[in-house]
Parts: structure tokens; C-alpha cells; sequence
């Protein structure tokens, strides 16, 4: 009898931080217009819950719903210095554009209908163990943020799943190298937290898929539409400079559907994924990610 008030004492206490730390967290947040985005992100939420697919088909239906939103850059930096969580349906980058793809998708998997909910969850995705610590808790490098959210079950690497892989073994340092291009890491806290996080991405290890496999039968047999992929680079101390999400076409052709710079916002590629990464030669292929089924 003891055992069982003193767990289900704890349960409650679990559940009662969880609450508190979800309400702390609704607080801190930096929208492109409240009212317009809570609304807008309850009525994608209420039709991607309606919809009977999984996780893969919501982040699919979710990224259409974003075709032709203005691309723009550096909307996650505070004209404040200070790290908030930043909420923008009215413009995109490629990273952000997958996040807000992945948060909606697992948002509406979970039969979740508030946007309080999809906050939950783009926080989890987008910080070191969903906790915001100033700056340097951002997930800054996709090969950090491929780790931490994996660990957390927030994501897996369906790289692994494809027929054919190769690996990479890469130093991640690239802020620290180009200091003066991140104003952030002027603080000398800021980037010396920075550096402690690169370090423990010497040499590191990863699965992609390259260019010249991405045309196989088996490897576009291979993709789902729904997968979120980030383009490996040749780029010193960078493994990822690209994302976006694979839409397939009615013959299994995997395009690619994300945030563009050079057109000015978000797109799906006529040409397959092949012919796409193969036009940039700084790209050496893929990684892929989906949302685990719950």
C-alpha cells in the first residue's frame, strides 16, 4: 500500500513539473503575428488530425500547405540577443520549414489540437533536450540535431533503411570557424559553449545516401512521401546545408518540396530528387529522417 501512494505521489509530481514546464514555456514566445498564427495552426492541426494516414502521410499534407510562403532567412534571431522560440507561418527557411513540417505532423499524430501542443513540440525538436538556454541550446548543426532528437525518439534515421548507404566521417565546427558571420557568438559565453558542443563532433560518424544512388529503383522505391531529407555538403565543417521534404509523384519519383532561396519561397521541384541535388555539386547526397510510428 506505502509503494502505492508513493507512486502514484511521484506520478503526479512528473506530471504536475511537465505542466508548469509547459506553461513556462508557452510564455516565452516570439510570433510573426499571434493572433493570425494560433488561429491558422489550430485549423492545420484540426485537418491533419482528421486525416487517416500516418505520420509520414501528415508531414506530406502538412509541407503542401506551406507551397509558396516567402523564403527568409535569419528569422530565428531575436532583435534583442535573447533566445526565444520563434513562431513564423509567414515566412520560411528550409530549416525552419521542416520543423514546423515535422512539429505539425507529430502534433496532429498525437490527436493534439492546440497550438499550445505544437509548441510542445517544436521546442523539443528545435532545442537540446527541448529546454531553451540562450543561444547555443539551439540545435545550430543538423548532425547535433539528428542525435538529440533520436535520442529523445522525436525522430529515426530511415537512412539506415535503404538499400544503399555510405558513411561519412567529418569535424563539425563550422560557427566557430567563421565566428564573425554569427553575431551571437560575439559573446565570448556564447561561443565558447559553441566550441564545447563541436567538440564532441570531431570525426563524426554518419550513414547518407549518395547522389548517384539516389536514381536506383530500389533507393526511390525506398522513399515515402513525408520524408524529411537534409542534403549533405562538401563544405568544410558542415555536414547539412539543405533540407526539405520528399513528395513522390503518381510513378514513385521522389521531388523534392521545400523552402528555396534562389526562388524566393517554398516549392515542390518538378525535376526528381536526383537531377535536383545532382545540379549542385557542392551536394553529395542525402540524409533522411521520419517521424517514428506511434
Amino acid at each position: 500500500m506505502r509503494t502505492t501512494i508513493i507512486k502514484a505521489a511521484l506520478g503526479i509530481a512528473i506530471a504536475l513539473n511537465a505542466f508548469l514546464a509547459g506553461a513556462q514555456s508557452v510564455g516565452e514566445l516570439r510570433f510573426g503575428n499571434e493572433r493570425t498564427d494560433t488561429v491558422r495552426l489550430t485549423e492545420l492541426l484540426d485537418a491533419g488530425a482528421a486525416i487517416d494516414t500516418d505520420n509520414c502521410g501528415r508531414a506530406a499534407f502538412f509541407a503542401h500547405q506551406f507551397i509558396g510562403i516567402p523564403y527568409q532567412a535569419h528569422t530565428l534571431e531575436s532583435p534583442d540577443g535573447n533566445e526565444t522560440l520563434t513562431i513564423r507561418l509567414d515566412s520560411l527557411d528550409c530549416t525552419t520549414f521542416a520543423e514546423t513540417v515535422l512539429s505539425l505532423a507529430r502534433t496532429a499524430g498525437e490527436r493534439r489540437h492546440s497550438w499550445r501542443d505544437y509548441v510542445y513540440n517544436l521546442r523539443s525538436l528545435r532545442y537540446r533536450g527541448g529546454r531553451i538556454d540562450g543561444y547555443p541550446s539551439r540545435l545550430h548543426y543538423i548532425a547535433e540535431w539528428a542525435v538529440d532528437n533520436i535520442h529523445r525518439g522525436n525522430l529515426e534515421d530511415a537512412t539506415r533503411l535503404f538499400p544503399r548507404i555510405t558513411h561519412m566521417v567529418k569535424s563539425i565546427d563550422f560557427m566557430s570557424a567563421h565566428r564573425d558571420r554569427y553575431p551571437a557568438l560575439a559573446d565570448s559565453a556564447a561561443y565558447a559553449r559553441i566550441r564545447q558542443t563541436e567538440s564532441g563532433y570531431r570525426n563524426h560518424r554518419f550513414p547518407y545516401i549518395k547522389t548517384n544512388d539516389l536514381g536506383s529503383r530500389a533507393t526511390k522505391e525506398a522513399f515515402r512521401s513525408g520524408d524529411i531529407v537534409a542534403l549533405v555538403s562538401k563544405t568544410d565543417g558542415l555536414d547539412v546545408t539543405h533540407m526539405g521534404v520528399i513528395i513522390k509523384d503518381e510513378k514513385g519519383t521522389p521531388h523534392l518540396l521545400h523552402a528555396s532561396s534562389t526562388l524566393g519561397k517554398v516549392t515542390l521541384e518538378e525535376e526528381p530528387l536526383v537531377d535536383f541535388v545532382r545540379r549542385n555539386r557542392n551536394w553529395l547526397g542525402v540524409r533522411v529522417f521520419r517521424i517514428p510510428r506511434q
